[in-house]
């Protein structure tokens, strides 16, 4: 006899649907009325096993009492193209890989001088507490949010690059705009990571239960040392990311991207 609780035996067979594309992305779930009848189980139970897929982001609810699996139209982003600056593109690459998919790109901005957290301060290899110059983004792919962008720059780079500080986007994009100026970033480095969302970025990512976020640190340097350094925020469940390294010739243009 198994011990797991009744509302977890109902999870189980049910995530093992979706999973195996009996519930396909925008499917709609069984009413609770039919799922009693199919597991001989009380609304209650069969409501908890519901809950808890809810949770999980397998699914949502719908009308009334209905349940069905969302269905999103996943981004790729190329992380190794996204600031290639010998690549042909109108404005910074957020924009132009969004065009590029044939989607509509929006965004809003805030700009402020602010103390930089410790882990910015670590990576900009400035003081704790000092300032920076923020460039907070709020993105949209098709009027969906899509991810949040925080941008630091280190004070000193302000004298050099005034429009850092302007509010509105740079028009041609922050790397090229510096690299006019003699400030060429010459190499990165990322980290990845995943969590569940804050409050905040539940919020402004009007994420459902149980999504979580991925975390994309880059760290931009020019040849003497840190110039900026950026945390992207992404609903963990529209979006993927890839890489390109080394020589991919004998890579088929057929194959998944």
């Amino acid at each position: 006899m198994s011990k797991q609780p009744k509302y977890g035996q109902v999870a189980d067979a049910l995530r093992r649907e979706i999973v195996e594309g009996v519930y396909p992305p925008g499917g709609q779930l069984p009413s609770e009325a039919q799922l009693q009848a199919r597991f001989s189980m009380s609304r209650n139970t069969v409501r908890a096993g519901l809950k808890l897929l809810v949770s999980e982001g397998l699914i949502r609810s719908g009308q009334g009492l209905n349940y069905e699996v969302p269905s999103h139209e996943t981004f790729e982003l190329n992380a190794s193209r996204f600031e290639n600056l010998d690549l042909p593109q109108n404005g910074d690459a957020y924009r132009t890989d969004v065009t590029n998919a044939g989607r509509r790109p929006h965004q809003t901005f805030r700009v402020e001088l602010t103390p930089a957290p410790e882990y910015i301060a670590e990576r900009l290899k400035t003081e704790p507490g000092s300032r920076t110059v923020l460039r907070f983004c709020h993105r949209f792919v098709d009027d969906v949010p899509w991810s949040t962008q925080a941008t630091h720059y280190p004070e000193w780079l302000v004298e050099k690059g005034p429009r850092l500080t302007e509010p509105g986007d740079i028009e041609e994009g922050t790397t090229r705009y510096l690299a006019t100026l003699g400030i060429e970033q010459i190499g990165y480095f990322d980290e990845i990571a995943t969590r569940m969302p804050t409050p905040d970025e539940a919020r402004l990512l009007e994420i459902g239960a149980g999504v979580p976020v991925l975390l994309w640190t880059r760290t931009g340097y020019s040849n003497e040392r840190p110039i900026r350094c950026t945390v992207t925020t992404f609903r963990g469940d529209l979006n993927r990311m890839n890489y390109e390294i080394g020589d991919l010739s004998a890579r088929s243009e057929n194959e998944p991207q």
